[in-house]
Parts: C-alpha cells; structure tokens; sequence
C-alpha cells in the first residue's frame, strides 16, 4: 500500500521547526512528477522550485552532439533548483525527472522570501547546496578515474539510498545516458554484477540483491558523497522520523 504524500517526505522541509515551516506549507503545491518529465531545459527561466518527496530527478548536461551525462541527482534528501537562491535564474544543466514520483514545488519569489528572511531554511539550503557541490565534483573524478564497472556501483548506491524499496525501474539505455557511456559497456558491467550475485536485471527492472556486495565493488566516491551529506546535515532535527 502506498504512502501518502507529505512534506515530511523532503528532508530538508521536514528539518524546519513548526514556526517556520507553516508560512510555508500554505504555499507548496504537489505535483506528480512521471518518469521522463523535463523541469528544466538549460537557458531556461527557473519558475520553480522542487522538493521530491518520492521522486528521483536528474541533473545532466546535454552537448551539441546530443550526448549528455549526469552531474548529480536529487531525491528526497534536497531541492531541485538551487540556482534560484544562488544569485542566478538560469542553469547550464537539464533536470529530467529519472524516477517517477511526487514532489512539492514552490514558487521561486515565494522561495526567496523565505530564503532572505536568513533563518534556518537558508543555513539548511546552503548545506544541502555544498554536498551536492561535492557530488558534482565526485561524480567528475568518478567518469574520468574509475572503471566503468565502479561507476555503476556508485550510481546504483545513490540511487538506492533515495528509494523505499531495492528495486530500480531502469533499462540500460538510461542508465548508460546517465553515465556518458555506450550502452554495451552497462550491458557488460551489468553482467559482471548480475554473475557476482549483487544484482538481477530483467525487461528494465534492476534488483539489488547484495549491497555489500555493491558497496565492495565500488570506489571511494560513493562514500565521500554519503559521508559529506551526513556531516553537513547531522545536526539537523526533524519534526518527526522520516
């Protein structure tokens, strides 16, 4: 049976004390987000802000070539459009929605106010803007170091760590655009995890059957994106267990 949406689904809207969060709750809006949704297309004007509650959205970069690749994803743990508060209304960067979901959005001059009134929303939105910093860069160190194979193991963590169950409704297609490789070297990678036993994958559904399994298989850069988004947000209290 499903959850109900709610606000304290989002990590960061669950963080904020009742005195700060009524203003506004009155303001956030759900919106369903289905599989494939573009939010942002890159030069685009940023009405909005989004907070997923269930939901996984993707930030990449799409060249002339019409190749792209991710640069971070966004679940339940941030906000999407972090460039309205960081001084621009723009972004050089897509955000398509990767998992279907739900999330809350939120007017972008009403996101300001709040942002400039300089109470914990801000403190709690610049955090969550220096880890995803961090998982931009990991991610960069990650495609040009690690072996394709690593990068997976990455990838299926941090995806997994943003979703209720261990499966993943994803083909290769998709997860070799997300990566910025050929879809052969995912079907090869994927195969080397599926015999290992860490995963099963069958007609675009990946199961996680070994974390531990995974979490050996991959590099550092799995545990240095964990470890910063649990040292810049550990001090926060919510208003109730999420």
């Amino acid at each position: 049976m499903s959850i109900a949406p709610s606000p304290n689904q989002n990590h960061l809207l669950a963080a904020l004390p009742t005195d700060e969060f009524e203003p506004l709750a009155a303001q956030l809006e759900l919106v369903p987000m289905p599989l494939g949704q573009m939010l942002y297309e890159p030069g685009s004007q940023l009405q909005h802000a989004y907070f997923p509650t269930s939901c996984i959205v993707s930030l990449h970069y799409v060249t002339e070539s019409g190749a792209s690749a991710e640069t971070a994803g966004v679940g339940s743990e941030g906000v999407v459009g972090v460039s309205l508060f960081m001084g621009g209304d723009t972004t050089s960067s897509s955000a398509v929605v990767q998992t279907a979901g739900h999330a809350y959005r939120l007017e972008r001059h009403k996101l300001l106010q709040e942002f400039n009134r300089a109470g914990l929303l801000q403190r709690l939105l610049l955090r969550y803007t220096q880890a995803l910093l961090t998982q931009m860069a990991q991610t960069a160190v990650c495609n040009r170091h690690h072996t394709l194979e690593q990068q997976l193991c990455r990838w299926l963590l941090l995806t997994l760590d943003r979703l209720p169950t261990n499966e993943l409704v994803m083909t290769q297609e998709l997860v070799a655009s997300m990566l910025g490789v050929r879809r052969e070297g995912v079907t090869d990678a994927a195969g080397n995890l599926q015999r290992a036993g860490c995963i099963s994958y069958r007609r675009g559904h990946i199961a996680v059957l070994d974390r531990s399994g995974l979490e050996t298989r991959a590099c550092e850069c799995y545990a240095v994106v964990k470890k910063e988004m649990s040292r810049l947000l550990s001090d926060v209290q919510y208003r109730q267990g999420i």
